[in-house]
């Protein structure tokens, strides 16, 4: 995959030179530049103004943008806005991405852009329902959930398949060595070694988590039968 970056701060992107990320551009299976946008200013590296109409802040221009994106040798990119009234982030856009050959990155700064920059863009990006002070932390934060899930990029694609939100539930706990910690005993089920016992306690934690942190997630989730019988057999001890 090729990854490149729009942004008026490449210095904070440090972050994916490290962790999984970085080891995806080691491997070779990633490839990301960062581009710095006053780099391609036609006046002096000035890459705002202020919006027709009046109003508080300062739009990021289109002639940079433009003229950025256009030095990008792309040849079918997908080109996201980060943007506080795009469509909201999630997993499943996150394996959406992943398929792609090439994303292009427009980190937003200021009251927002100049809206003929969007005239370029096909996706619109959002975090969540807040506001950062720029669009490279949440760039970082999708390339970071994108790049993972590119297939050999993480050694065992199990990895992220019992990842929380990857099967549409939360992930069920885990435990680790040592079996007793200061008094809190790892779940006998975990050490019986009996596989379809270990399953079903681990399906129906995550659907008991689902229910409790994000019952949500159940409104779409299409449920097995199985499923549906442990769901039943939570609420009514819930009840």
């Amino acid at each position: 995959m090729k990854i490149d970056i729009l942004t008026l701060f490449p210095e904070m992107f440090a972050p994916l030179e490290h962790s999984i990320v970085g080891k995806a551009k080691e491997k070779g299976l990633l490839e990301i530049t960062y581009h710095n946008v006053r780099d391609h200013a036609e006046k002096a590296r000035h890459v705002d103004d202020e919006p027709y109409g009046g109003g508080q802040g300062m739009l990021l221009r289109a002639q940079p943008i433009f003229d950025t994106i256009n030095k990008i040798k792309a040849k079918n990119p997908r080109v996201i806005l980060l943007d506080p009234a795009g469509r909201t982030f999630n997993q499943a856009y996150a394996k959406e991405l992943a398929q792609e050959d090439e994303l292009i990155f427009i980190c937003g700064h200021y009251e927002g852009v100049d809206e003929r920059i969007k005239t370029v863009v096909t996706d619109e990006i959002s975090l969540g329902d807040f506001v950062l002070t720029g669009g490279e932390l949440a760039a970082m934060t999708i390339a970071d959930a994108t790049v993972r899930l590119i297939p050999e990029v993480i050694g065992k694609e199990v990895s992220h398949q019992d990842d929380s939100f990857s099967s549409g539930l939360l992930e069920y706990p885990q435990y680790t060595r040592p079996y007793d910690f200061r008094g809190m005993i790892v779940p006998d089920v975990l050490m019986s070694g009996h596989h379809e016992k270990i399953r079903l306690w681990r399906l129906e934690e995550s659907l008991r988590k689902t229910l409790e942190r994000r019952p949500d997630l159940l409104d779409t989730y299409e449920f097995s039968e199985e499923e549906k019988l442990i769901l039943e057999k939570i609420k009514k001890k819930v009840d």
